[in-house]
Formats: C-alpha cells, structure tokens, sequence
C-alpha cells in the first residue's frame, strides 16, 4: 500500500491561527484526513472486569516534560483530568459511575510517522485504505448499537469469557503477544507519557463516535483536529525520548477537549458499548494480521532467492560447455570404499551445498578421508558439478548424483513417489490453505511448501538402495553448518541401534504424539505417545543393520497406510520417527543444535560449542528473512568474491 508522507505544518498553521474561525474551513478536508488515519491507529485493549456500580480509572505517570495542572470538573457520573505532581509526573484519570463501568483501559497504538526532532504526518490516500477504515468503523458502530439494556453480570462475563477464548486464538508467535482480555499484559510499555497520549486517543476515539452520533459537530471538529495532531506527535515512538518536543501542549491541548466532551456527552452505557466494539474489532484486526503473516513467511519460503537462481543458470550453462572428458571428479576410487567416511546429501541450492561441503571440509583433520555423495534433480545436476569441478573440496572427494537416473526408483516401487503425483494428493496440497475455519487456515498453510512434493526430501529412506556398498553413512540436511570435525561419529557406538540422532524432546514438547494420530488404532497399538521425537538433519546411519532389518520395506508400509493422510499429514519426520521407532540411539545433544530458523533465543555457548548448526525452520540463512545474529555462522563459509557470486550480485 503506497504510504503519502507530508508534513503538520497546514495544522500547526490553523492552530496558530485559534479559535474556530481558522479551522471551519477545512473541516471537511480534516474529517476526510482523519477517517484515513484511522487505520495507523491500532489500540490494543485491557479490560479487567464490569461491576453493577464501580468506578474504572485510567492512569499513567509520564516521567519527562512539565505540564501545568489541569482543572477538569466533577459531577456525579465522571471526572476526567490530567495533573502533575512535584516531580513532574503526570496522571490522566477517568472515574465512571453508573450501572457498568470499566475497571482498567490500557491500549497500544500504531499511528502516523515522527523522525526524530521533525514531525511529520503519514497520510494514506488510497481508495482501497479509506474503504477498509470505513467497514471497520461501521462494524464498531454496529456493534455499538447492540441492544445490551441492561446488560446483566452473567452477560458480561459470558462475553469476556468469549472474548478470552478469541485471543487464545492469536499466536504468542505475534510480534508484542498483544491480547486485550488477558488478565496481564507481558509487554507493558513502561514509558508514561506515551501511554497517557495513546489513553488520551482512545478516549477521544469514543467521544468522537458518541458527538457523531449525538451530531454536536463543533465538538467532533475539535476532537476530530486533537486526534489528528495527537497522533501526529506520538507516531511510531515507543519511548518517551522519541517522542516531539511539544507533546506536552498536545497533552494539555487534548485534556481540555476530553473534559469538554464528557461534561456534554458522558454515558457510561455508551462507553462500554464502545470499549467492547473497539475490542472486537481490534481482536479481529490481530487474527486478520496473523494469517496474512503466515501466508506471506509460507510465500517467502517457497521463493528461491535471484541469487541463487542466477548461480544455477551460469553455471549450467558453463558446465554443459565442457568437453566430455573435463565432466568428471578425480578420485572416482573412494566412492564405495567403506573405509572412508561418507556423506550423504540430497539437495537443489547449489549454494547451501557449498557451505555444507565447505564448513566438512574446513573443520576436518584430515579432508582425504571424507567422501560427499550429493544426489539433486536434472534441473540442478549440471550447476553442482560445475561449482565442485571449479571449487574442489581440498582432499576431499566428491560425487554428484542425478535423481532422475535412479532408475529403480519408481513409482511402482515407492509408495510415496505415486502418492505424490496422484492427483488426490495435488488436490489437498494446493488445496490445504483454503480451509474455510479460520483456525485451520494458518497451520495449513504450512503444508503447501514445495518440499513436500519433492522427491529429494524422501530420499533418506533409500541410502541402502543408493549406496549399497557402505556400511555406514552420515546423513546431511543442507541447511546446517559444521563446525568441528565429524570423524567422531564413526566411532560412536550405536548399540545394534540403526539410526543416531539427537532427541529434541523437552518435558511435553516434540513427543510422539505431537507428530502422529494416536486416535487411529494403528498408532495407538504400535507407539507410546510420550516417546522422544529426534531431528532430522545429522544423522548417522548403520547401513548393515538398515538392510537387515529391511527398514525402508517397514517405511513403505506406513507410507501405504497413510495413502488418506490419516496417521500424519506430510512431510519425512512422522515417518522417520516410526521406521526407527527402537531404533534410535541418543547422541550428546552438543553434536547437533537446532533452531536457527526460528528460535531467536538460543543460548550462544550453545551454538559455539556444536559440531553441527542446524537452520531448521522457515529463516534459512541464503534468504533475507534469516535472523541477523545467526546468519555470519553461515556467510563465514562463502567467499563473496568468487566470480560467479559476483556476477549474481550476492551480497554478504
């Protein structure tokens, strides 16, 4: 949405003016302006209970500027004020008498733009903007006119009850976990004077809808100017010391308005049906912001990057340039030969398989023991023979393998493989983030990610198959980094055990039954729902005991069982989990650390101390939504002057 940036110079010019007369001209024009910058203000809402007869106040104690004592009036249904004590602290208070009343208001706004020490107003002018600000006034006017005469007790706590259970419905994931009927707010902003300004807003908000609706126009002109100027003092500071030097007199300046309205228009009954309307549509605002935040990290996360795409390209065309005889990887002998150590990586980022063959190799002891078996798709098959033919791995030896040679691997062999280009299976993929609750619509999104229909991720389920001359192999996803030297896991003793992986499970979290549908018999019989889930990502595979065990024969039985998705829905982990269900060993979780794409919160000795990183989730580090502090543990392993990065415009 285009955003109008101008200046407040044309309000601070009638203001300068005073009175009335300067403004009535362009009180059309003001209310248009207005009615737009609604939609900058979003307020969040803590209501904390209705009495029969209570009194609610509003509070905040600013701790900068002065403000001289603002004598409001008293009557026997409300006071509102503003007053500074010795120390400068400054109060807005609101006492409401009547048959309902409003414990506590505190709110959250996002308004117009202020850069530091100049004031300027943000303007959306949009057709599209000013028709979405009036449905939502018109929805909070609808909801104001609700018939509540009287609203009982049980009514009231009903409705809060509801409204508890709405909010549960927007994820902590929410960038502040804004949720208006909690009973505490984890992100109070501690800066005073910006609460009382957005206190301030919200009051004149529902007198504005009150004088509007009783058509005392000369106070909706006034209200409508305070709340233009208010906002455009407050903007997007979230601290005191952001805010501009004359928030004091906008203070001031709106204190005397609200004083005005409530002695003319005061109702507590109005008020709360206000509160509530503004709340709804506020709740409404949160779960509409979230949906469309996941489906735009779903649609990040399917792009592939120009980079990227530019690399493939070049170097598929240089490779497909070279002789025949120049195709092929030196130490051809090393790839069946069980006495190296092997890797195992199916990929289609010619650049992640760079650092992942890159950070091996960087860390090893001895790069003339490890071998790297990279399998990928036709489409990239000849840009990563290229890079590796270009940048060969030291000692190391490299094979890249073409998928679509694989000629055993068929449909009528793998379950998966006909179960993917079914059209049963198309349908519910494009499908999955239509769902018509608007609950189920968000986490559906997730399962129309690309990879689900890739072959390239069900691929760990054949490393017999692939390689059938190793007795053991590392498997790779290639979205980690290794940091130390691996050779460590061949001498690791799996137990007679198959698989060697970290568990992530942690009290209640990533257990079996998190993953699977422990209401179908099948997974109730065979499975203990508090089992440990384990990563994918590093793990170490005793090919001899795979095969003897025939573990992919198992994986195909469940993938058959799962041909209507009713023991999992996608993905490779729920399959994984079950295939080695026993068979897993536990390795020290300092061999595999995961969650950089996602946890923002890892503890850094952790990630230091690791042999592997693992960027597991939807920040991969090659894309520019990856997080900033995790990202130089991936970028370390690139050289960004390499020309074909240069070419391609990568930047670090």
């Amino acid at each position: 949405m285009a955003l109008k940036k101008g200046s407040v110079s044309g309000f601070a010019k009638h203001e300068d003016e005073g009175g009335n007369g300067g403004i009535g001209g362009y009180r059309l024009v003001l209310a248009v302006l207005v009615a737009l910058s609604v939609l900058a203000s979003m307020p969040f809402v803590v209501v904390s209970g209705f009495h029969s007869i209570g009194e609610g106040v509003i509070s905040s104690s600013p701790s900068k500027g002065v403000i001289d004592d603002i004598p409001v009036s008293t009557n026997n249904t409300a006071t509102i004020g503003v007053n500074s004590s010795v120390n400068n602290n400054f109060t807005l208070s609101l006492s409401l008498v009547g048959n309902s009343s409003v414990d506590a208001i505190s709110m959250l706004s996002q308004t117009t733009v202020v850069s530091r020490g100049t004031l300027q107003v943000e303007e959306d002018t949009s057709l599209g903007a000013a028709r979405r600000i009036a449905r939502e006034e018109r929805n909070e006017n609808q909801l104001l006119e609700l018939d509540l005469d009287p609203p009982n007790e049980d009514t009231i706590v009903k409705l809060e009850n509801a409204n508890m259970q709405a909010s549960e419905l927007v994820d902590s994931s929410i960038t502040g976990k804004y949720s208006k009927w909690k009973k505490e707010n984890k992100n109070k902003n501690q800066d005073s004077t910006i609460r009382l300004m957005r206190d301030q807003i919200i009051m004149a908000r529902i007198y504005l809808s009150i004088s509007e609706k009783k058509r005392k126009l000369d106070l909706v002109q006034e209200l409508q100017i305070c709340l233009k100027r208010s906002r455009g003092v407050l903007g997007e500071a979230n601290i005191d010391a952001e805010l501009h030097y004359s928030a004091p007199k906008k203070i001031k300046a709106m204190a005397d308005v609200l004083s005005k309205a409530r002695d003319q228009l005061f109702d507590c009954k109005l008020v709360t049906r206000k509160l509530r309307a503004m709340l709804l549509t506020e709740e409404e605002k949160v779960r509409r912001l979230k949906r469309q935040n996941t489906f735009l990290i779903q649609l990040g996360v399917k792009g592939i990057p120009g980079g990227i795409r530019c690399l493939s390209l070049r170097l598929t065309i240089d490779y497909y340039l070279l002789p025949p005889e120049r195709r092929n990887f030196p130490r051809s002998e090393n790839l069946e030969d069980p006495r190296f150590h092997h890797y195992a990586l199916s990929t289609d980022n010619v650049l992640a398989a760079a650092v992942v063959v890159n950070s091996t190799v960087m860390n090893a002891k001895d790069s003339s023991k490890h071998v790297f078996h990279l399998v990928t798709d036709s489409l990239n098959f000849g840009a990563l023979k290229m890079w590796f033919l270009l940048n060969p791995p030291e000692e190391a030896t490299i094979h890249v393998e073409n998928l679509d040679e694989l000629k055993w691997l068929n449909s009528s062999y793998c379950p998966v493989l006909r179960q993917l280009n079914s059209a049963a299976m198309r349908e519910y993929y494009f499908k999955a983030g239509h769902s018509t609750t608007r609950s189920s619509s968000a986490s559906n999104l997730k399962y129309r990610n690309p990879k689900y229909l890739s072959m390239l991720n069900h691929l760990r389920f054949y490393l017999p198959q692939i390689f059938p001359e190793l007795d053991k192999i590392l498997f790779l996803d290639d979205d980690i980094v290794v940091q130390k030297d691996l050779t460590g896991l061949w001498l690791v003793d799996l137990e007679g055990k198959v698989n060697g992986a970290v568990e992530t499970c942690v009290e209640n979290f990533h257990r079996f039954d998190k993953y699977l549908n422990f209401s179908n018999s099948f997974i109730a019989r065979e499975f203990d729902p508090n089992a440990c889930g384990w990563a994918y990502g590093m793990n170490i595979f005793d090919l001899k005991e795979w095969k003897k065990r025939n573990l992919t024969g198992v994986y195909h039985t469940w993938q058959n069982l799962n041909e209507d998705r009713l023991l999992w829905k996608l993905g490779t982990l729920p399959p994984g989990l079950m295939t080695f269900y026993g068979l897993t060993y536990s390795l020290n979780k300092s061999w595999h650390v995961l969650g950089l794409g996602y946890n923002p919160s890892i503890n850094p000795s952790e990630i230091e101390n690791a042999a592997v990183i693992h960027y597991n989730g939807n920040m991969k580090p090659w894309m520019e939504m990856a997080m900033t502090k995790y990202r130089p543990y991936w970028t370390k392993y690139i050289d960004y002057d390499h020309p074909y990065l240069r070419q391609c415009n990568f930047v670090k």
